[in-house]
Order: C-alpha cells, then structure tokens, then sequence
C-alpha cells in the first residue's frame, strides 16, 4: 500500500541475507505470470513497496538499462537485483531461478501434451488464467504509467508508442531508439520535464527509506573496472564457447542439439523487445527451416507458455522438447531424455546471454543513476514502455474476450473473470498467486458445467 512521505519508514529495513534473497527469488520463479510486464509488476510490488529492498528510483534505473538489451528484461531485472545486492552469485541465483520452474513445468505439459495429444485436465484453468493474466498487465500499466507519466510530454511519449506499434505496427526497437533520441534531446532542451525518474516523495508519496536507496553508495563489486570487464567476457565467451564445442564433438555440426545452440544463440541476441518481437522468426526456423515443430504445435506451444510462470520467450524450451521428441536422436526409446536434454540445451543458449550483458553492463549502469545525460534517454524509454505494456494488455483481451475474432462470439465468462481479477488486484491489493488460482478454479468450473 502507499503511504504519505510523512508517514513513510525513516530507516530502513535490515541488511538482506542471501538465504532470504534465495527464498524470494524461489517463490517469484514460481509465481511470474503475466509476461514481462506482470512480472516486473510482481517485483516492483514485492522489493520496492512491501519489502523496500530496493528504492523506485534505483528499480527503475535498472529496468530502463534492462528494456535496451536484447532479451527478456524481467528475467535480467531479476538478475541485475539480484547481482546488486549479492554479487555474482546472487545474479545467478536470482536469474537461474526465475526460468528454472518454467523449464521443468514446461518439460511436463509438454511430455503430457505430447503423449496424450492434449491437456483436458488443465483446459478449463487454462481457460481461466488468461482473462487473469490480461489483468495482470493491465494493472501493470496502470501502476508504472501513473509513476513514470509525471508530465504531459512523458504521456505523449507513451500515446505515441502505443499507436506506432498498435496502429503503425512499427518494430519494438525502432520505437525504442525513437523515445531514448527524444529523451537526450529532451534532457538538453528541458532537463526539468525528463529528470523525473520515481523515487521517494517525487510524486507525492513515499514507501520508505530502502536498502538500496536513492543515495546508497554503489557497492564495492558494482563498481567498474576494466580488469573485471575482460575476466566476465572471457568467462561467457567460454561458456558459450566450451558446450558449443561439446556438443559438436558429441553429435556433429549438423546434430538437432548443435543446431538448436546455434539458432538460439541468435535468437537470443535478436531478442529485442520480448518474445513476441523475436516469436516470428523461432517460428519460420522452428517450423519451416529445421522442422523440430508443426505449425499446429507451435501454436499449442505458445499458449503453454502464456499459462505458465517464467518469460514467454520459455516457449523455446517447448520447441526444444518436441524437436528432441520428434528427431529422436537418443533412439526411439528414450524419447522423455531426448526432449528434456533439448529443452534444456535451447534454454541455456537463450539466457546465457542475458546474464552476460547484465554482469558485463550492470557497472557501467551503476556509474549512471545519478548522469541526465543517460537518465533522460531512459526515461523516454520508461514513458514509451507505458504504452508498450498497454498494447500487450489490448492484444491479451482482444483474443481472451474474441477468441474466435471480432466475427466470432464474445467470450462473457472471461470478461467475468478477467474485471474480477482486476477489482482484487487494484481496488483490493490481492496478491498475484491467490487471484491467479481462484481464476484457474473458475476457469475449471465454468468448463466443467458446460
């Protein structure tokens, strides 16, 4: 809940251990739905308001670093939070366990939807969720544009990217270049309207004083150096480099598991503005090049990974089980381990990356926070990314609510539901999990009685 700046805790909370930091990012692993913009919610939610881990203005910072790189920005917020507060180690803790449950998750429907040719038992809570998730998104946006939105220029930013990409359907990156040019010329012409970035009291109200506050200084392990910069970069190029060449000597170049490395790699680095930016090529690759999938399944695939905790980009684990599965390159008797060592090959090439460029670029951005020559383009990033979240919550209820299209009948049950989660979640401050599990029982009731 918010409070008036007066009434905000002075002091901070205490210093967080890394057994308590691993428990949280264990049970946000399990309970990330919404695609990025639910779980940036979940975070900003659970470390800036309740737990005040981590300032606004900090968060913020560090989520505009994360919207610029190619790749799921959630998972790498996760990550550089994590890396801030413990060091190496806790970015790797805090990213590894934010995709981990998705994977094993995803490995079992998938086993599931592969053997059994469908997933009756979970269709009406499938059913449910989605009017939740979209709910979920929609408060997102709510939540973020009424902190970052201080101005009439930064609501024009975030109006004009919602029709470049809703109306002008305008690439993700294009839009985001565009809003970083208008925020540096914007900070030298009039520093006043983009030097708003959150923070306590800048608009009125507060959550306390947090662990990392605006003013605490950088830690010591954040800071830049050279030394540290080539030794990170060495190590990804190895780990990249090291299982490449393993899997190449195990099954050949033109072996499913070195082909599936080497596509998602470069999927991985063209992730530029989430899955949905990147989700066409995986599939002109995934169905027509390398045919690991049908088009019917990748559809069925995508729909699985909208329902499950974890980034939405997870569906690669989906094409990496069933291209396993169908290229049983393990033999026709171990079809489960072939799938499951492919999800989880395409799962390490997507996200290995991520963790490269926050560890790589977390001490740089660190250097930053308090520079308007790089917070005024990430602000015009943050007010573009507004609108960015609201068309994802136009696109979510256009095919909850018309799941037919605008031709077929509309969806009434899922309106139900979906205005339900959203009174618990805003009007009420439920959390996530609670209304995501009563709209699963909802969804199963209402298919179990018709």
């Amino acid at each position: 809940m918010n409070e008036s700046s007066s009434a905000a805790p002075i002091e901070p909370p205490a210093a967080v251990s890394f057994r308590e930091a691993f428990r949280f990012w264990l049970k946000l692993g399990f309970i990330s739905f919404g695609g990025p913009a639910g779980q940036i919610a979940i975070m900003h939610q659970e470390l800036v308001e309740r737990r005040r881990w981590i300032s606004e203005r900090r968060f913020l910072h560090a989520l505009n670093y994360c919207m610029v790189l190619p790749g799921p920005e959630a998972q790498q917020l996760a990550t550089y939070i994590g890396w801030l507060m413990h060091r190496t180690w806790g970015g790797i803790v805090a990213g590894g366990l934010f995709v981990l449950p998705s994977l094993f998750i995803l490995i079992a429907l998938t086993w599931i939807y592969l053997v059994w040719g469908d997933v009756p038992a979970i269709a009406g809570m499938l059913y449910g969720i989605k009017p939740a998730v979209t709910a979920i998104v929609v408060v997102a946006a709510l939540r973020i544009g009424s902190r970052a939105l201080k101005n009439g220029v930064l609501w024009g930013i975030a109006a004009a990217a919602f029709i470049a990409l809703f109306a002008l359907k305008l690439p993700f990156p294009l839009i985001v270049i565009g809003a970083g040019i208008i925020g540096y010329i914007g900070g030298q012409v009039a520093p006043k309207l983009f030097a708003t970035g959150g923070g306590h009291g800048a608009d009125g109200k507060s959550y306390g004083a947090a662990v990392i506050d605006d003013e605490t200084p950088t830690p010591q392990h954040a800071l830049f150096t050279w030394k540290r910069f080539a030794m990170v970069l060495a190590i990804g190029l190895l780990l990249w480099g090291g299982v490449m060449a393993l899997l190449v000597t195990i099954y050949g170049w033109q072996g499913p598991l070195s082909q599936m490395g080497w596509f998602f790699t470069k999927a991985a680095l063209l992730t530029f503005g989430g899955a949905y930016a990147v989700l066409p090529y995986v599939y002109q690759a995934a169905v027509e090049q390398y045919q690991w999938v049908t088009p019917l399944q990748m559809i069925d695939g995508l729909a699985l990974g909208e329902t499950t905790p974890g980034p939405l980009i997870m569906v690669v684990a989906f094409v990496g089980f069933v291209g396993g599965w169908t290229t049983q390159f393990l033999g026709a008797d171990n079809l489960f381990l072939a799938g499951t060592l492919a999800a989880a090959v395409v799962t390490y090439f997507t996200f290995l990356p991520s963790f490269i460029f926050i560890l790589l670029g977390g001490p740089l951005v660190e250097t930053t926070h308090g520079d308007l020559k790089f917070t005024a383009p990430l602000t015009g990033i943050t007010a573009a990314v507004v609108g960015v979240i609201l068309n994802l919550a136009v696109f979510f209820a256009y095919h909850v609510l018309w799941p037919e299209g605008l031709k077929g009948p509309f969806d009434w049950p899922s309106l139900v539901i979906g205005l339900g989660a959203f009174v618990a979640l805003w009007l009420y401050k439920i959390g996530i999990m609670p209304v995501i599990g009563a709209s699963a029982l909802l969804g199963a009731a209402w298919a179990l009685l018709t």
